[in-house]
C-alpha cells in the first residue's frame, strides 16, 4: 500500500473522531447549543464532518499526494544510489532537498572510505604476498646454511627453526613451531642460555658460549655420544623497538676439534718418524767425523747404514707428499687402460731380492681371460708393489707369497690380492691397519717402516680410483689385502 493512501485513511480516521469531539464539546457548552437548537446530533456530526472533509480535500490530500511523489522519489534515488553508480537527479520538495543532500554526502562519504578501505586491502594484500615471498626465501637460506638457527619470540615459543637446529637438538621442525622451548628440547642449559639472553635486554651484543650436546639415545634414554658447539646468541628487536626474541646459531665444533687433533697427530707421528732416520744418520755421520770408524770395512757399512736411512726418510717424504696431495685433490693422473697381470709380474720381479734374501717363495695366479682396468698404471704398480712388500717383511723365514688378479663380473671390478703365510694381525689392530702411521707395536721390531704404506694405498685404490680395498687376517696365520678397481672409470668419489 502507497504511503499517501495510508496517510488519507489515517487522516480520515482521524476527521470523524475530530467531528465526534466537536459535537461532544457542543452538547456540553451551553453558548453553543443556542446556535444549534433543534438539529439532530447526527446532522451536526455531519455537518462537522464535511468541512473537515472539504479541509481534507483542499489541502490535506494534495499534500498526502506530493509527501507519496516525494517518499517515491526517494525510494528511487536510495535504490540508484545503492545499486548503480549512475544516479538520476533526485525531484523532491524543496523542504526535504536539505535531506537528500545530507543523505548525498553521506553516501560520498562513505563511497570514499570504501575506495580507500579497498586500496589499503589491495596494499595489505601486495605486502603480505611480499612478505610471505620473503619468508619463504629466509626459510630456504636458513635450511641451506650448515650452521643451526633458532629463532624464539619474547614468549619464548619457537618461531623459526632449520633442519640441522633441529637435528642437534632433536625435535622436528614441523611439530616445533609455536610451540614453547622448554617443551621441545630437554636440554636446560641451552633454555637457560637463551632465557639468560632475553633477559639482558641488549640487542647490540652477542653472546658465545662453547656447550656440549648429547646425541642419539638408547632404549633407556640415555645419551649414546655428544656434540661440541659454539653457540652465538643474539636479541633481535620488535616493532616496538623492544626485545622481540632471541636467535641462537650453532656451529658445530665437533669435526673441527677432531681434524685440529687430526693435525696435531699427524704433527706429532711426522715428526716422530722424522727424528728416527736424521737421528741415526747423525749418529753415524758424527762416528766417522770423530775417526771412530778405522777401516775401510767399518766405514763402508756406516756408508750403508747412512744410505739406507737416507733412503727411508725419502720414502717417508714421498708417502706424505703423496698422501697430502691425494687428500687435497691436485694430484693429476693419467688414465689409460693397464693390465694387471703386468703389475703383478713388476711387482714380483721388484721383490724377488728381497723375497730370495728370507727364502720367500713367490706365487702368481693370473685369471686365464685379458683383464683390463682404466687408471693410473703408475698409482696401481704402487700399491701392488706396497702390499707384496709389506707381505715380504712381515713374513717369517721360508714362507710363501701369492699374488693374484681375477675379475668380478658382478661389480664389473678386477680384484688384486696378496696372500701371505705371515704372522697375522691382531683382531684389534685391523680396524686401524689403514691410518696414518699406525704400525702393530709388537711387529716395530721385526721391520721397519714408515707407517704410512697402506694409508697410501688406501688413497689411490678409493680416492683415486674409486675402488675398495680390505684385509682379512688371522693372529699366527698369514694375511690377504686384497683391493678392487673397477674396469671402467665412472668418476671421482671420496671413499
Amino acid at each position: 500500500m502507497k504511503a499517501g493512501k495510508v496517510v488519507s485513511l489515517v487522516v480520515a480516521a482521524t476527521l470523524a473522531v475530530v467531528a465526534a469531539l466537536m459535537v461532544l464539546i457542543f452538547e456540553t457548552a451551553p453558548g453553543l447549543q443556542q446556535g444549534l437548537e433543534g438539529v439532530p446530533i447526527i446532522v451536526r456530526i455531519g455537518i462537522i464532518a464535511g468541512a473537515l472533509g472539504v479541509i481534507y480535500y483542499l489541502i490535506l490530500c494534495p499534500v498526502g499526494l506530493l509527501f507519496d511523489r516525494a517518499m517515491r522519489e526517494m525510494h528511487r534515488f536510495f535504490v540508484e544510489v545503492a545499486t548503480s553508480e549512475q544516479v538520476t537527479p533526485y525531484r523532491v520538495p524543496k523542504w526535504l532537498i536539505p535531506l537528500m543532500h545530507a543523505f548525498t554526502g553521506a553516501v560520498e562519504h562513505f563511497r570514499q572510505q570504501e575506495v580507500d578501505f579497498r586500496n589499503q586491502l589491495r596494499d595489505l594484500e601486495v605486502r603480505h604476498r611480499v612478505s610471505e615471498v620473503q619468508r619463504r626465501q629466509i626459510e630456504a637460506v636458513l635450511h641451506a646454511l650448515r650452521d643451526g638457527v633458532l629463532v624464539t619470540d619474547s614468549f619464548n615459543e619457537i618461531v623459526m627453526a632449520n633442519d640441522m637446529a633441529a637435528n642437534a637438538l632433536g625435535f622436528e621442525t614441523k611439530d616445533a613451531i609455536h610451540h614453547p622451548l622448554e617443551q621441545v628440547i630437554q636440554d636446560q642449559r641451552m633454555i637457560e642460555l637463551v632465557s639468560d639472553a632475553k633477559e639482558t635486554m641488549n640487542t647490540a651484543e652477542r653472546f658465545h658460549v662453547e656447550h656440549e650436546l648429547a646425541v642419539g639415545h638408547d632404549e633407556n634414554g640415555n645419551p649414546t655420544g655428544s656434540c661440541l658447539f659454539d653457540l652465538t646468541l643474539a636479541c633481535v628487536e620488535d616493532h616496538k623497538h623492544e626485545v622481540g626474541g632471541v636467535v641462537t646459531i650453532l656451529h658445530d665444533l665437533t669435526r673441527e676439534r677432531e681434524i685440529s687433533q687430526m693435525k696435531s697427530d699427524f704433527v706429532s707421528k711426522a715428526s716422530h718418524e722424522l727424528r728416527t732416520p736424521l737421528s741415526s744418520i747423525r749418529a753415524y755421520v758424527e762416528m766417522l767425523v770423530d775417526g771412530e770408524a778405522e777401516d775401510e770395512s767399518s766405514r763402508q757399512e756406516f756408508y750403508q747404514i747412512i744410505h739406507n736411512e737416507t733412503e727411508r726418510l725419502g720414502r717417508l717424504i714421498d708417502n706424505m707428499l703423496n698422501i697430502s696431495r691425494i687428500e687435497a685433490g691436485i694430484v693429476q693422473i693419467e688414465r689409460e687402460i693397464v693390465d694387471p697381470k703386468e703389475l703383478i709380474e713388476r711387482a714380483v720381479e721388484t721383490i724377488g731380492l728381497q723375497a730370495q734374501a728370507k727364502n720367500i717363495s713367490l706365487h702368481t695366479k693370473l685369471a686365464p681371460v685379458s683383464l683390463q682396468v682404466e687408471g693410473d698404471a703408475d698409482m696401481l704398480y704402487q700399491a701392488v708393489l706396497n702390499l707384496a712388500s709389506n707381505a715380504v717383511k712381515y713374513t717369517p723365514e721360508g714362507g710363501r707369497v701369492t699374488l693374484t688378479a681375477d675379475s668380478d663380473n658382478l661389480t664389473r671390478s678386477v680384484v688384486i690380492s696378496v696372500v701371505d703365510t705371515g704372522l697375522g694381525i691382531p683382531p684389534d689392530a685391523v680396524s686401524k691397519l689403514f691410518e696414518k702411521f699406525f704400525r702393530v707395536e709388537n711387529y716395530k721390531r721385526i721391520a721397519k717402516g714408515t707407517g704410512l704404506g697402506l694409508n697410501l694405498c688406501k688413497h689411490i685404490v678409493e680416492t683415486l680410483h674409486n675402488g675398495q680395498i680390505g684385509v682379512e687376517s688371522k693372529l699366527g696365520m698369514g694375511s690377504k689385502f686384497w683391493f678392487s678397481i673397477p674396469m671402467r672409470y665412472a668418476g671421482s668419489q671420496a671413499a
